[in-house]
């Protein structure tokens, strides 16, 4: 008896451990951030994780209105590609997600087996054709194309993701809409859609923070200072030699998470649910 209390006390210690581990790994580089920001100066060297000084002129000269900072409108740029992105993210792989699970048709495999090998291609080797792309459509330095890739990127793991999901869901509910004479697109809209809320949640979450931590794709296409999203404009604080500023850029990333952390707190409620619902079906 107490050769298994001693087992399971042994492995409470050893999860708490990792836990703990994990803890301070994701904790260290995020205070040392926080406290970067509060510290007076631009460089490193001085700054400490809890500054003896500390100050808000790093988040003012953010805001002050430099030319050579448009911190603000970077900020608006980052957050309205965001959004259109999740919303298209939500619209399109909930179509298609849709269409995998309930429909049976030719190429569906072969269609499934598309997205997951186009899973395995990295983002660089594309930026020649996306570059050309602009160029030839004229839209250099466009947000909407901008957006368009976002959507399409997301499209991929994400309707593996939805299809998984709406698998779960009995196909009885289906046939017995279809019986008092519902239609696909009312199936989809009034029956699908609303049981489908927590996958709707992670789609939503990762088409939102895909865009606002991207840097490779959107540099390739903005180019002027004022289409700038915030990956671009903070990697240009500290790519600057002569007037590099690390404690800026630290409370410029801080900002960056409330946005990400709005959303998840709007969205947390649907993400508990479905930790639930995906335990109990099966």
């Amino acid at each position: 008896m107490k050769t298994t209390k001693n087992r399971r006390y042994a492995r409470l210690f050893f999860s708490y451990l990792i836990i703990a581990f994990f803890v301070v790994v994701i904790a260290y580089p995020l205070l040392w951030t926080v406290g970067a920001s509060f510290n007076p100066g631009n460089s490193l060297i001085s700054t400490s994780m809890f500054p003896e000084k500390p100050t808000l002129d790093h988040y003012r000269e953010l805001f002050a209105g430099k030319k050579n900072l448009p911190y603000g409108t970077w900020y608006l740029n980052s957050l309205k590609i965001s959004l259109f992105t999740m919303i298209g993210t939500v619209i399109s792989v909930s179509m298609t997600g849709y269409a995998f699970s309930r429909f049976r048709f030719k190429g569906r495999k072969n269609g499934l087996t598309l997205f997951l090998l186009l899973q395995m291609i990295p983002q660089f080797s594309a930026l020649v054709a996306i570059f050309v792309l602009a160029q030839l459509l004229g839209l250099v330095n466009s947000h909407v194309l901008l957006i368009l890739l976002y959507i399409g990127g997301q499209i991929p793991m994400n309707t593996y993701l939805m299809k998984g999901y709406m698998d779960t869901i009995p196909y009885d509910l289906d046939e017995s809409a279809r019986i008092d004479g519902a239609s696909h697109t009312k199936i989809f809209l009034d029956i699908i859609l609303p049981l489908s809320k927590p996958m709707i949640a992670v789609a939503a979450m990762n088409g939102f923070t895909g865009p606002l931590g991207d840097f490779v794709i959107s540099s390739t296409i903005l180019r002027k200072t004022e289409a700038y999203t915030l990956p671009i404009g903070l990697y240009n604080l500290v790519n600057d030699v002569m007037g590099a500023s690390y404690t800026t850029f630290a409370a410029g990333a801080i900002l960056i998470s409330l946005p990400v952390a709005i959303i998840f707190i709007l969205l947390q409620k649907n993400f508990v649910s479905g930790l639930t619902a995906g335990g109990t079906k099966g």
